[in-house]
């Protein structure tokens, strides 16, 4: 079965170049939730930047409270301006959409489109979008993915196992979450200047049967997990490295510093 490395590297000013991981390609989706304190920095490592609908009016209103001492129109046009807006437009309101128009982010209304959530259409349009790259080496990182209401936090899960061949990370203040699938081992290089030593292993979809771990002070060998049995909540990182071996889908999350 084939390696996959994780690492939150996106969260450190400078991405390090000396490790012996592939080197990944960012793009940033916008949701429509309070912007986590570090959106500055995921915006500054990602190549393509998108807002899911009404994400956009958080762009709009919460970028500039970044930058207190600097002219809010200048942040918003030519620092901190999305290649494209995408979703159902039932949520971003019209002088926020009228601005974005006037400087070029190209709009793309898919209110046709009710099957599917705003963050999916946009996860959508960046694979259809990066076809130049090794897809593998794809990361979506998905800003206010969590928190608010639940049934959007539970849409936000569900696009990882809609796209569970490409890597997507769900974001907010507190955490991270993103999906370990089953075709692969993981190996989970621990950032630990900001993120732990707070994580859990959830099982996503159906049960898992077999579960080990090695980094984590309660590791699991060969372990059943699943909903009304064993989920390993509330576990905490021992090191700079956790391994994953699973025979079903699982999510990984891990705490955020407060820095």
């Amino acid at each position: 079965m084939d390696l996959m490395h994780h690492s939150s590297a996106f969260l450190l000013p400078s991405i390090p170049s000396d490790r012996h991981l592939p080197p990944l390609t960012y793009a940033l989706v916008v949701l429509n939730q309070s912007l986590p304190r570090f959106t500055p920095l995921l915006w500054m490592h990602a190549r393509l930047h998108l807002c899911a609908d009404g994400g956009a009016n958080r762009l709009f209103d919460e970028m500039p409270l970044f930058f207190p001492n600097e002219n809010a129109s200048d942040v918003r046009r030519s620092r901190y301006k999305p290649e494209a807006i995408k979703g159902d437009m039932d949520s971003i309101r019209k002088d926020v959409l009228d601005f974005y128009k006037s400087i070029g982010t190209k709009i793309i209304d898919k209110s046709h489109d009710q099957d599917t959530t705003d963050l999916h259409k946009c996860v959508t349009y960046i694979r259809d979008s990066s076809q130049d790259l090794d897809q593998s080496n794809l990361c979506i990182l998905v800003a206010g993915a969590l928190g608010g209401r639940f049934d959007h936090e539970v849409g936000n899960l569900n696009v990882l196992c809609c796209f569970s061949s490409l890597r997507i990370v769900l974001l907010s203040n507190d955490s991270l979450i993103y999906l370990l699938p089953r075709t692969h081992c993981h190996e989970i290089h621990i950032e630990t200047s900001v993120e732990g030593p707070h994580c859990g292993l959830i099982p996503l979809g159906m049960p898992s049967r077999s579960t080990t771990t090695t980094g984590l002070q309660w590791n699991l060998d060969n372990t059943e997990m699943n909903f009304g049995g064993l989920v390993s909540t509330s576990n905490i990182v021992k090191g700079e490295k956790v391994t994953v071996q699973s025979d079903s889908d699982l999510l990984w999350t891990i705490s955020i510093k407060k820095l």
